[in-house]
């Protein structure tokens, strides 16, 4: 895949165009956003124009280093993964000794590290020392989650490259391409900053049933109490689900929140689109106001287990709240 095809992420493909175009390619690069952002897919992209012989701004998928790239047999391109939990310094200290060694025909050397964040403190000073003394024939490309967990020292020494959180709907869109379930999908795209966050929430054992238990606290916990209150107990707290409360939650606010964009006229952002004909009779149940403050209620509940309340005694007592108004 080409720079030019990563379109969810124009500042970093505008960076990395910008210095092939110009010829000043730096020797090192720090990819820094959350997971799920499409910093190892524009990483392999960045790497595969550097060693590119037509000399354009992007790879040209035709030249002989294109085509022993995308076949998986380009010698000068190294990727670190870490060992365990962590990079350690055994493994720089094999790198620099590959990259000691005479080009196998390319200009460039690259290599691409993951999760740069998790080398060790000796790892780390080994590799600053060889950024401080950078061979004009090799390249880094540093991937992490938080720029600011690496040492000061070598985030100086990279060019920070920003990968932001993909939109909720450019990733409805991937997700829903990849085969999972629309409606799982809209929740878990508002629930999460990163494709493989979403993938992790929506097969989760039990999302499905959090959702619909979800639907129906939301239904009942405006006007039937009682009813809420069975629910909560007999299919949260009496099940697996009552071991995510948090996730209960954070479904619940995206419950209250329909009811606002539906009143709004937002209906195509409305998150349990198959609820749309109960939410048109019941939206307007409530002000505005009425609803932010359901949300706020549940967003209290939820710091309130945080701070180890009973998870079942925060919920019944939001239940409660949301009861009188």
């Amino acid at each position: 895949m080409s720079i030019a095809e990563l379109t969810k992420q124009p500042k970093a493909q505008q960076i990395l165009r910008y210095a092939l175009k110009s010829g000043k390619v730096s020797h090192a690069y720090l990819f820094s956003g959350p997971q799920g952002s499409g910093r190892m897919a524009m990483a392999s992209a960045f790497a595969q124009a550097l060693f590119c012989t037509s000399g354009g701004d992007d790879a040209c998928g035709q030249c002989l280093e294109c085509r022993k790239f995308e076949h998986g047999n380009q010698l000068d391109l190294h990727i670190l993964e870490p060992d365990g939990s962590s990079i350690k310094i055994d493994q720089i200290r094999e790198l620099q000794k590959e990259l000691a060694y005479r080009n196998t025909g390319s200009q460039r050397k690259v290599y691409i590290m993951q999760r740069a964040e998790t080398m060790t403190l000796q790892a780390a000073n080994s590799l600053l020392k060889f950024l401080e003394e950078p061979q004009s024939s090799v390249v880094a490309i540093l991937l992490t989650e938080n720029g600011q967990a690496m040492l000061p020292t070598i985030r100086s020494r990279t060019q920070l490259v920003p990968f932001i959180p993909l939109a909720p709907e450019a990733m409805l869109q991937t997700l829903v391409m990849e085969g999972f379930p629309q409606l799982l999908v809209r929740a878990a795209v508002h629930l999460a900053s990163g494709l493989e966050a979403c993938r992790e929430i929506i097969q989760q054992n039990g999302f499905a049933e959090m959702r619909n238990v979800v639907i129906q606290l939301g239904k009942d916990s405006g006007t039937r109490f009682t009813a809420a209150m069975l629910s909560a107990h007999q299919q949260v707290f009496k099940t697996n689900l009552g071991e995510q409360p948090q996730l209960l939650l954070a479904l619940l606010v995206l419950w209250y929140k329909d009811m606002i964009h539906f009143q709004a006229g937002r209906q195509e952002a409305v998150v349990f689109i198959d609820q749309i004909d109960w939410i048109s009779k019941h939206a307007f149940a409530r002000s505005v106001e009425g609803w932010v403050n359901c949300i706020a209620y549940t967003l209290e509940a939820g710091k309130r287990m945080r701070a180890h309340v009973s998870p079942q005694l925060a919920l019944e007592q939001l239940l409660i709240r949301i009861q009188e108004g």
